[in-house]
């Protein structure tokens, strides 16, 4: 087949915890997200759109590889509904969506970023299939090898902006609701009846916008926020690798147009992953955090996306 392989043939679970239902839905969201997204991208290549026409890449096998993805994607996203029907829970249906590329190596760095937001999150949802009393224990086999496949495609994302395949040896992990938050900023307001289900038991930040991007030397980056943020009240936490989340303090903080930008140190070099790193604005000062879902519970604003390579 297109896709290199079949949709699983084993018994589904027919009993799910609601936990393991919103964290299947939040998965079914952003995988018929990524069959659009993937969609649009290999028709923009096919159809030569201006910015698409892979000037110095073999252009047959991009087209090879994209259509597999598609096809990959395509039964993720079957899959996932499939558990859902299975214990009689709502399916997740397309949202419309608008796409923030306009050439093909912007939607390559884009895929590489959602697909390592995605990695970060799927992990979580397998603790809580493992923990939760239900009957979700071979969803945690099955989503291993979606980890797998979805890690082989970021491979080669990376390695078609001339980055190193693998970023590091442990990859970032966050919490759903700052991939929630990153999934709406592509879909259309208003358009999708998955966003207020699922939203109905994972919050939505404010935005963080990262102005200045920081280097893989510890330097002081720029962020911004829609809202009041000060120094006494606020501090930024980062989640990279597998280490602790980071609080730092802020500083420097201005308001010009309704935003307020601040600086925050970003100490790359004490112990941060290559790749992704999150950042989440939270409310209080000199708190230390076990895990990130203690920071998403604190975090006002984010995520925060930072790729430094």
């Amino acid at each position: 087949t297109l896709a290199g392989g079949s949709l699983p043939n084993g018994p589904l679970p027919t009993i799910l915890q609601p936990s393991a239902v919103t964290a299947l839905q939040l998965i079914a969201l952003n995988e018929i997200f990524e069959v659009a997204y993937f969609t649009d991208l290999l028709s923009n290549i096919t159809t030569n759109v201006p910015g698409y026409e892979l000037a110095g890449y073999n252009r047959t096998f991009v087209i090879e590889a994209l259509t597999a993805v598609v096809n990959q994607e395509q039964l993720h996203a079957l899959g996932v509904n499939g558990i859902l029907a299975s214990a009689n829970a709502t399916q997740i249906t397309p949202c419309e969506y608008s796409f923030p590329v306009s050439d093909f190596l912007g939607a390559i760095t884009l895929a590489q970023t959602f697909t390592d937001i995605v990695l970060g999150v799927l992990p979580q949802a397998q603790t809580l299939w493992a923990s939760d009393g239900g009957d979700e224990l071979p969803l945690v086999n099955l989503f291993g090898s979606v980890i797998a496949q979805e890690a082989e495609q970021d491979g080669w994302y990376r390695s078609l902006q001339l980055k190193i395949p693998s970023a590091a040896p442990f990859l970032t992990t966050h919490a759903p609701a700052f991939a929630f938050t990153f999934l709406q900023n592509v879909i259309v307001p208003g358009s999708c009846p998955g966003v207020a289900l699922v939203g109905a038991s994972i919050p939505t930040f404010g935005p963080l916008t990262v102005v200045s991007m920081p280097t893989d030397v510890s330097s002081t980056a720029t962020f911004a926020v829609p809202g009041t943020v000060a120094p006494s009240t606020n501090s930024l936490v980062y989640l990279s690798g597998q280490n602790l989340p980071l609080t730092v303090p802020i500083s420097t903080v201005t308001s010009i147009g309704g935003l307020s930008y601040f600086n925050a140190s970003l100490p790359f070099e004490s112990g941060f992953a290559k790749g992704l790193t999150i950042a989440a604005l939270v409310s209080g000062t000199g708190m230390s955090f076990d895990n990130a879902s203690m920071v998403a519970s604190a975090t006002l604003y984010g995520p925060g996306i930072i790729e430094i390579d």
